[in-house]
C-alpha cells in the first residue's frame, strides 16, 4: 500500500490544489449552516450570543405565500434544463459523427462551443436585445410573417421557455463535445461488422453508438440531478424583472433577496440548507440506481 501511495505521489499532488479549495470554500463554511436555526444579528458575529429559533426560520419559509410558487418554478426550469441538456446534446453529437466533411464538422463544433465560454452577463444583455418587443430581431422576423409580437422576458407564459431554450442553446455545446469524446472510444471493427450484416446508418446509431455513450451518459446524468434545485442563479437574475416573478423567480434569487436585500440572513441560510440536504439526497439516490442498474460507479 505504502508503495502504491509514493508511485501515486504526483496524481496526489495534483489533485492537492484542488482539494483544498473545495475544502476552504465548501467545506469551512458548512460552519455557518447554524445561522439557519439562529435570528442571525452580523454584529454580533457567527459565534456570538445569537437567539436560537429552532426550525422557526424553516417555518417561516414555508408559511409564505409565494414559497410554493418560488419551488415550483426551480422545479420546472431546473427539470426541463436538465432533461434537454442530456438529451440535445446527445443529438448533436451523433448527427456530427455522422458528418464525412472534416472542414464542416470543425466549423460546427466550434460554434455551438463557442456560448460555453461567454458569461450570463454578457449573453443577457445581447439576449435583451435580440428578444426586445420593440426592436429585438426575433419579434422583426415575427413582424415579417404577420404575427403579433412576443414579450419573451416580460410575459409569465413565455419567460420560462425563454430561459430553459437560451440555457440549453449556451450549453448543449459542451455536452456534445463531451459525448462526441465517448464515441471515438467505440471500437470501429462493430460499424464494420454491422455493416457486413446489412445494418443502415440508423441502426447502427441504435444498436452501437447510443449503447457506446451509455456510460457517460449515466455519469452525467448522476452528475446533474444533484443540480436539480439549481434552476440558474446567474441566468435568471440578468434576465428576469418583477413582472415575471410568478413564473421566474426561482429558490436562489429567492435567497438573494430575502438574505442580501432584506438582511434575514437566518431565513435565506434556512433555504440554502433545505437546498443542499435535498440536492444531496438527490445525487445519492441517483448514484445508487446507477449502480443497480447500470452497473456503475463514479467512485
Amino acid at each position: 500500500m505504502r508503495a502504491k501511495f509514493i508511485k501515486e505521489m504526483p496524481l496526489h499532488m495534483m489533485i492537492l490544489p484542488g482539494l483544498l479549495l473545495i475544502v476552504l470554500f465548501s467545506y469551512i463554511p458548512m460552519a455557518g449552516i447554524v445561522i439557519a436555526f439562529q435570528k442571525f444579528i452580523p454584529a454580533k458575529g457567527l459565534f456570538g450570543d445569537q437567539k436560537w429559533v429552532g426550525w422557526g426560520n424553516f417555518e417561516y419559509v414555508m408559511s409564505l405565500p409565494n414559497f410554493s410558487t418560488v419551488l415550483w418554478n426551480t422545479l420546472f426550469i431546473a427539470s426541463l434544463k436538465l432533461l434537454l441538456g442530456l438529451i440535445v446534446p446527445i443529438i448533436f453529437a451523433v448527427l456530427l459523427n455522422e458528418l464525412k466533411n472534416r472542414v464542416i464538422k470543425r466549423s460546427v463544433q466550434t460554434a455551438i462551443y463557442l456560448p460555453y465560454f461567454l458569461s450570463w452577463v454578457v449573453l443577457g444583455g445581447i439576449l435583451i436585445d435580440i428578444l426586445s418587443p420593440s426592436g429585438g430581431i426575433v419579434n422583426s422576423f415575427l413582424g415579417m410573417l404577420g404575427l403579433p409580437k412576443i414579450f419573451f422576458l416580460g410575459d409569465n407564459s413565455w419567460f420560462p421557455f425563454s430561459l430553459i431554450t437560451s440555457d440549453v442553446w449556451k450549453n448543449f455545446g459542451y455536452g456534445t463535445i463531451v459525448y462526441l469524446a465517448a464515441i471515438t472510444s467505440i471500437d470501429p471493427g462493430l460499424y464494420e461488422a454491422a455493416t457486413m450484416d446489412g445494418a443502415n446508418r440508423w441502426h447502427k446509431i441504435w444498436h452501437i453508438t447510443i449503447p457506446g455513450m451509455r456510460m457517460v451518459i449515466v455519469l452525467l446524468t448522476v452528475l446533474s440531478l444533484g443540480q436539480l434545485l439549481n434552476a440558474g442563479f446567474d441566468q435568471v437574475f440578468n434576465l428576469y424583472s418583477p413582472q415575471v416573478y410568478e413564473s421566474g423567480d426561482i429558490l436562489d434569487t429567492f435567497v438573494y433577496r430575502i438574505g442580501l436585500l432584506d438582511a434575514q440572513y437566518g431565513v435565506a441560510t434556512a433555504v440554502g440548507f433545505f437546498k443542499s440536504v435535498i440536492s444531496l439526497t438527490l445525487i445519492s439516490t441517483s448514484y445508487l440506481l446507477a449502480y443497480r442498474f447500470a452497473k456503475y460507479r463514479i467512485f
